[in-house]
Parts: structure tokens; C-alpha cells; sequence
């Protein structure tokens, strides 16, 4: 037993010093750098209770990994809808925009792990399926803005996280190759993905996400509970 503990301690080390050789640093936004998923969540109750439609338990997995105008298309074609995809997503970023301005905060320690990030040169950007009219208020607020010199949304790269190309796009305007890149997400497709892809994975827990630990755990390169834990 004690050996098997040896293993495992060392197996981390081995990880963690692989983590600071990384060039470049590629972040998810909502429930991996920004506490923002429960907002999500209270977004759909309220959406399907104004047109009476029962809120189905499968739902916010279902849409979790697509981005803004696929998860309209989606529900409109899920529940018949006759409002436009574009009509909806107008309305999902209006009922989301009060939110990010002023409430949602960060992850523990996320900002203090990308200062040491930028002390050692890795550069960061961002890969996101959230609208830059949302999340720049709440990056500025939180005082992040400034570490991120690329940003990428999924409405750029017109696929969800559920293939490759976000990460790779990132990756491309940061001048770097995969292999020289961290994706860090806390979604088990986008982990996944990533990590298939070629990146180095790390997966960040989320407690709107923890029934997916075991998955990510097994499908990462790394698996956190807290920035805390990164060198």
C-alpha cells in the first residue's frame, strides 16, 4: 500500500512539472474560470415556465456543450417553437447580461493562478461558447481582463465544443501548436475533446458538474478540484 501511494505521488509530481512546461494556456469560461453555471440554471427555469413547458430534467445536458444559436435551434426544434433561433438567443443574453455585469465572480484562486502564469510567460487565451457582450463586463470586474490576449468564441469557429475547432483556432492566434497548449474545462465533451484533439487536458471541477467526476477523472490529463492546486 505504501508503495502504491509512492506510485501515485510521484505520477503527480510528474504531471504537475509537465503543466509548467506548457507555451500556452487555453480557458473555458463558465464553470471553469467564472462560478457562473447556476445562472444557467435559474435562465431555463424561468425560460420554459414563461411558455408553460415543463423544464425536462435532460435538458441542460443536452445543450451544455453547443453554443448560443445551436442550443436555439435545438429547443426550437425540441419543443416546436415558433420563435426564431435568433429571437432566442436575443433573449437568453438579456436575461444573462444583468447577471455577468454585476454578480458572477470567479473560481478559488483562479486569478492568482494566471499571474503565475503571465510571471512565467505562458500565454493565455480564451475559448468560449458565451458572447464577448457578456463576458468582458465580468472579466474587467474581476480584474482578468488583462491576462487574456486571445479570445475565441464558438459563434466564430460555427461548431460547438463538441469538436475540436474552437481550441484549435485558439491555439493558432496564440502562435502556438496543440502540443504546446493547455485546454482547461470543466464539461466532460469538452474535455474530452481536447484532450483527443491533442492538447494536455485539465479538467476543473464544478459542483453542477460533480456526477461527471468519475468521467473526468479517467478522460483528462489532469483532473482539479481547485486552482489552488496548480504550480
Amino acid at each position: 500500500m505504501r508503495r502504491a501511494h509512492s506510485s501515485a505521488r510521484r505520477f503527480h509530481y510528474h504531471i504537475m512539472e509537465k503543466l509548467k512546461t506548457i507555451k500556452g494556456a487555453i480557458f473555458d469560461l463558465d464553470g471553469t474560470l467564472l462560478d457562473s453555471l447556476g445562472a444557467w440554471s435559474e435562465i431555463d427555469r424561468k425560460f420554459f415556465a414563461k411558455r408553460n413547458i415543463p423544464l425536462p430534467p435532460d435538458y441542460s445536458q443536452a445543450v451544455k456543450h453547443l453554443y448560443l444559436k445551436e442550443a436555439a435551434e435545438y429547443t426550437v426544434r425540441r419543443f416546436g417553437l415558433r420563435e426564431s433561433s435568433d429571437d432566442i438567443v436575443a433573449e437568453w443574453k438579456a436575461m444573462t447580461q444583468e447577471f455577468y455585469d454585476r454578480e458572477v465572480t470567479l473560481k478559488p484562486f483562479a486569478k492568482e493562478y494566471l499571474q503565475r502564469l503571465k510571471e512565467r510567460g505562458v500565454k493565455t487565451g480564451i475559448a468560449t461558447s458565451s458572447s464577448p457582450e457578456l463576458f468582458t463586463p465580468a472579466l474587467r470586474r474581476c480584474g482578468v481582463a488583462e491576462f487574456f490576449s486571445v479570445t475565441v468564441t464558438s459563434d466564430e469557429v460555427g461548431r460547438g465544443k463538441n469538436y475540436p475547432d474552437i481550441y484549435l483556432e485558439t491555439a493558432r492566434r496564440l502562435g502556438l501548436e496543440k502540443e504546446h497548449c493547455a485546454v482547461f474545462e470543466d464539461l466532460s465533451t469538452a474535455v474530452k475533446c481536447a484532450h483527443d484533439a491533442g492538447f494536455y487536458s485539465v479538467a476543473v471541477y464544478d459542483k453542477l458538474s460533480a456526477h461527471e467526476t468519475p468521467f473526468l477523472e479517467t478522460h483528462s490529463d489532469l483532473f482539479i478540484r481547485s486552482f489552488a492546486e496548480l504550480p
